[in-house]
């Protein structure tokens, strides 16, 4: 793989998910202020991105990080697009930020998605937030790739690229002998020669075969997906380069994949024909989270082959690996945990994304196998058991019909999470059990996040534990994760961020 040592209008409309997200009208979607032939001059051995988003990535790269939303502002005011901006941010992270680990610094890509997404469903005047708390980011960890060795993308061996008719082959073959520099020409041969969907068909099975940094591998694949379908597939080649290069991440290992993968593999060809078709049921759901407390990995994912092979249907046990994952947090909130649930959503994304059968059950069964890896390492201790919490038979409340009233309860869990995070559980399962709006309280938590994220991850598990809570096929099942989402959600002692009250400011000169 090709890498150089060292280097160094606003969103008016549209809050649609998936392509095309977030462009608002036409006459606001100047892609960016023309570039100068400098500013257009790119080193010629590192990876070059298109034309008209290369002078917006150099600016992100090149403007200090404590006068970056000046010039965002600025450039903005000037006809900057949301689209764009977002494009450049996120390849300005596949340029200069080395996926390996995947993970701590290189987050400042994996988050981008999940920042649009909270951006997506926000207040208008609030959809800009999470873009510039992710310029921010991208900046801190900028400076830290320099620290570590100033690694850059570079260019592509071209004398490697396969034909079309071998690439996908090379691929693979790459990947199963996790050859980074055959692989690194594969891909670039598969996203030039291939549609989308066919190129990421090999990337998705080798994105779930392996949790080496705790499931990251996984989220990088579907971040990146849901990215490029923001931000168009015309800049698939560099991230996915990258992708390829973060999923052959060894951390000094043998070659192989981490978790139950060869079991999964077996299990999958066991699989009832007409798996895709089953009945829901609850007792099942609840079976199999009560298994995945002491199952081994292998254990857990012939409980989930069971299952299905038994007339269940996949969402039935895909509930189960989100309550799961969710009861860890509960558990133990923590970095380990949390990963449970964003690896449990990015292989969820992988199942419902893929066309290939065999691996969405690897998807799926991989998810429930991946538990006990987390439970193990988490050392939670709190018995809590997250299954219980789902309520039965409570009467509706005020808070489904009255707005007002649901306000004002969603203001009390919120503000109970100081020092009585327990309380704040309850309320909320009491909340939803009475018929109150998940979306409602999602709102309510999501504005929170805006105001005072100081992580990566308060996007990433947010935008992650409310996507399952809401893809949830039991209605039961969505007052326990909502109780598990407020384990990693800041009180109000945490006050607003310094940095989000920048960002307002910054925002506010562009207006």
């Amino acid at each position: 793989m090709g890498h150089k040592l060292p280097r160094r209008d606003f969103l008016h409309a549209a809050s649609a998910f998936g392509l095309g997200a977030g462009l608002g009208p036409i006459e606001t979607l100047r892609a960016m202020t023309p570039a100068t032939a400098a500013e257009a001059k790119v080193d010629p051995e590192i990876v070059r991105f298109r034309p008209e988003i290369e002078p917006v990535v150099r600016w992100i790269e090149e403007t200090p990080r404590e006068q970056v939303f000046d010039r965002a502002a600025a450039e903005l005011k000037g006809g900057l697009g949301y689209r764009p901006l977002m494009a450049a941010l996120f390849l300005a992270g596949i340029r200069n930020i080395k996926p390996r680990p995947v993970g701590f610094k290189f987050h400042a890509v994996m988050v981008i998605n999940s920042a649009h997404l909270l951006a997506q469903t926000s207040p208008m005047a609030e959809r800009l937030l999470p873009m510039f708390w992710a310029l921010d980011n991208f900046k801190s960890s900028q400076a830290a790739d320099v620290r570590e060795g100033d690694w850059t993308l570079g260019l592509v061996d071209e004398s490697r690229v396969p034909p079309p008719r071998r690439a996908r082959a090379e691929y693979v073959r790459a990947m199963e002998a996790w050859d980074a520099d055959a692989a690194d020409a594969a891909v670039a041969g598969l996203c030039r020669t291939s549609g989308a969907a066919e190129t990421m068909e090999p990337i998705w099975r080798m994105a779930v075969r392996d949790q080496r940094n705790i499931g990251h591998k996984a989220i990088f694949a579907a971040q990146s997906w849901r990215t490029l379908q923001a931000i168009g597939w015309e800049h698939a080649e560099p991230v996915l380069r990258s992708l390829t290069f973060g999923l052959l991440d060894l951390q000094g290992d043998r070659p192989g994949p981490i978790g139950p993968y060869e079991t999964s593999l077996e299990l999958a060809a066991k699989v009832r024909d007409d798996w895709q078709v089953g009945r829901a049921d609850p007792a099942a759901t609840r079976s199999l989270v009560q298994a995945l407390r002491q199952a081994t990995p292998e254990a857990a994912a012939a409980e989930a082959a069971k299952l299905l092979n038994q007339g269940i249907s996949p969402r039935a046990v895909w509930d189960a690996a989100a309550l799961s994952a969710g009861e860890l947090m509960m558990r133990n909130p923590g970095i380990i945990s949390l990963h449970a649930t964003t690896a449990t959503n990015a292989l969820h994304y992988i199942y419902e994304a893929s066309g290939d059968e065999t691996t969405r059950k690897l998807a799926l069964l991989q998810a429930v196998g991946w538990q006990p890896l987390y439970r193990d390492r988490s050392k939670a201790n709190n018995p809590v058991e997250i299954d219980t919490l789902a309520p039965t038979g409570t009467p509706a409340g005020p808070e489904a019909t009255d707005r007002a009233k649901a306000d004002e309860a969603i203001a009390e869990i919120l503000g109970s999470l100081d020092g009585h995070r327990g309380q704040a559980v309850t309320k909320a399962v009491e909340f939803l059990a009475r018929g109150g709006s998940s979306m409602r309280l999602f709102a309510g938590v999501r504005k929170v996040i805006l105001h005072r994220a100081s992580d990566s991850h308060d996007y990433k598990f947010g935008a992650a534990i409310w996507e399952e809570c809401l893809a949830a096929s039991d209605s039961r099942w969505r007052p326990p994760l909502a109780a598990a989402a407020l384990q990693h959600v800041p009180g109000p002692s945490a006050g607003d961020s310094p940095l989000m009250t920048r960002a307002r400011e910054a925002i506010a000169k562009a207006t």
